[in-house]
C-alpha cells in the first residue's frame, strides 16, 4: 500500500467511526480527536494522586458560599440557575442564565436488515408547564429555537417532504413547511428568524455492515444534495443545490464528507457553513450555494464543538486542550486565534460571553466518559455541577445526548 492510500483509508476510517450529528453539533467528534484526548487523560492520570470524592461542591441558594453535602437529591436554584446534580439524565429543567437545556435525545443502531441499520434518535423535551422532561417518540429530528417557545422537528424516516413548527408549550405541531427537495436536518439562527434545512436523497443515519466486522459504520457516499434557508414565519425560501466532491481515486465514486453533514447559517446570517472531516475543516458557501472564503471572525469555527460563536461573537470555543488542568478546553479569539484555556472537557453552549456549559469528567480523571454537565467560567478554576454523570462509553446506546436553546 502507498501513502496516498494509507492516507486515504486513515481517512475514511477517521469518517467512518464519526458519529452522526445532532442539532447545535452535539455528536460531532471526529475518531482522531477521541484519540488524542484518551491518550492526555491516560497521561494525567498516571501523573496525578488518585482522591476518593465523597461529596459535591454546590452553590447554596441564599450565600455566596460553597455547600458541600453528598450529591443525592441535590437541587440547586441560585437566581437562574436551576441544577440537579443528582439526575442523569436529567428529570427536571437545568438551565443557567437563560441557556437551557431544552431536552436530550437517547440514541440507538436499530437493525432494519442483516445488512443495514439505522442510527435513531429518541427524544426528551422540556415542558415549560412542568419544568420536567417528556418523551417524544414521533420526531426523528429537532431543532430548537432561541426563546424555547418553538421547535423545529421532522417525522421518522428520513428524508422527510415536510418541516413541523412545535409549539413547545402545547406539545402540537401548529403548522407544516413542504418542501420540494426531501429535509433530513435543521438548524436554526441566531436570532431565530431563519432556518436551514439540509437536504438528502437518502437516510444520512443509515448504516451499513463494516467489511470483515460485526460492526456498524457510514455508507462511503453521500446522498446530501444542498440546503434551504426558509423564513420561519412566512415559511417561504429558496433552494441552493451544493454538488459533491468525489473522490478521483476512489472506485466506489465516494467522496471525504461524512455521511450526514449538515449546514448551520452564521451568526450574520450572510453564509451557510458546513464542518468537513478534511482540512481546513470547514467550508463556506453564500446563501445560493456558491464556496466562498472564510468570512472574518469564522475561520476559528470548530465544526464539531457544540458552543461556537459567544453572542458577542467575540470569542469562539474551541477544541481540547488538556495543558493547565486534566481536562480543558480552549476559548478562541474570533479575530486573532489567540488561545485561553478553559475548564470542561468538551463545550457545549455559551451563558453570556464569559460561561458556558461544558461535559466534564471526575475529579479522578480514570475514565473520559464518566462525564457530567458542569458550568464553567473563562478565568477561573471553578466548575459548578449541573447534572448527574452519564454512564457507558461513547457510542454506547442509551448515553443521553444534549440540546441547548439560547434566550
Amino acid at each position: 500500500m502507498n501513502v496516498d492510500d494509507l492516507v486515504r483509508d486513515t481517512l475514511r476510517e477517521q469518517a467512518a467511526e464519526q458519529a452522526p450529528v445532532a442539532t447545535g453539533f452535539a455528536d460531532r467528534v471526529l475518531a482522531v480527536r477521541r484519540r488524542r484526548r484518551t491518550r492526555r487523560l491516560a497521561a494525567a492520570a498516571v501523573a496525578t494522586a488518585a482522591a476518593v470524592a465523597v461529596a459535591v461542591a454546590v452553590p447554596l441558594l441564599d450565600s455566596g458560599k460553597e455547600d458541600v453535602r453528598p450529591s443525592g437529591g441535590i437541587v440547586v436554584e441560585k437566581k437562574d440557575t436551576k441544577a440537579h446534580p443528582d439526575q442523569s439524565p436529567p428529570r427536571e429543567e437545568i438551565s443557567v442564565g437563560g441557556t437551557t437545556l431544552a431536552g436530550y435525545y437517547l440514541p440507538e443502531t436499530v437493525e432494519t436488515s442483516s445488512d443495514t441499520a439505522v442510527y435513531q434518535r429518541t427524544y426528551h423535551l422540556l415542558d415549560p408547564k412542568t419544568g420536567k422532561y417528556a418523551k417524544a417518540a414521533d420526531w426523528s429530528w429537532v431543532a430548537v429555537a432561541p426563546g424555547m417557545k418553538t421547535a423545529a422537528v421532522l417525522e421518522r424516516d428520513l428524508p422527510v417532504s415536510r418541516i413541523g413548527l412545535l409549539d413547545l408549550t402545547t406539545g402540537k405541531v401548529e403548522r407544516w413547511i413542504q418542501v420540494e427537495h426531501d429535509v433530513a436536518g435543521l438548524s436554526f439562527s441566531r436570532d431565530g428568524r431563519k432556518l436551514v434545512a439540509t437536504t438528502y436523497t437518502k437516510n444520512p443515519d443509515l448504516r451499513v455492515r463494516t467489511e470483515g466486522s460485526d460492526d456498524w459504520g457510514q455508507e462511503w457516499t453521500s446522498s446530501r444534495t444542498g440546503f434551504y434557508v426558509l423564513d420561519v414565519a412566512s415559511g417561504k425560501g429558496d433552494w441552493a443545490e451544493v454538488k459533491l466532491s468525489s473522490d478521483p481515486d476512489d472506485p466506489m465514486g465516494g467522496s471525504f464528507l461524512n455521511s450526514r453533514q449538515d449546514f448551520a447559517l452564521t451568526d450574520d446570517g450572510r453564509h451557510v457553513w458546513e464542518g468537513s472531516p478534511t482540512e481546513p475543516g470547514y467550508a463556506f458557501h453564500d446563501l445560493r450555494g456558491n464556496k466562498v472564503p472564510a468570512p472574518k471572525g469564522d475561520k476559528y469555527l470548530s465544526w464539531f464543538v457544540d458552543a461556537g460563536k459567544s453572542p458577542s461573537g467575540k470569542l469562539v470555543a474551541g477544541d481540547f486542550a488538556g495543558k493547565k488542568w486534566t481536562t480543558s478546553s480552549y476559548v478562541v479569539d474570533a479575530l486573532t486565534g489567540a488561545k485561553t484555556e478553559v475548564r470542561g472537557q468538551q463545550l457545549l453552549a455559551w451563558v453570556g460571553n464569559s460561561k458556558l456549559i461544558a461535559w466534564d469528567i471526575d475529579k479522578e480523571g480514570k475514565n473520559e466518559f464518566h462525564q457530567r454537565l458542569v458550568l464553567v467560567t473563562v478565568g477561573s478554576e471553578k466548575t459548578v455541577p449541573l447534572s448527574g454523570f452519564r454512564v457507558g462509553n461513547d457510542g454506547d446506546a442509551g448515553r443521553w445526548e444534549p440540546l441547548f436553546a439560547q434566550p
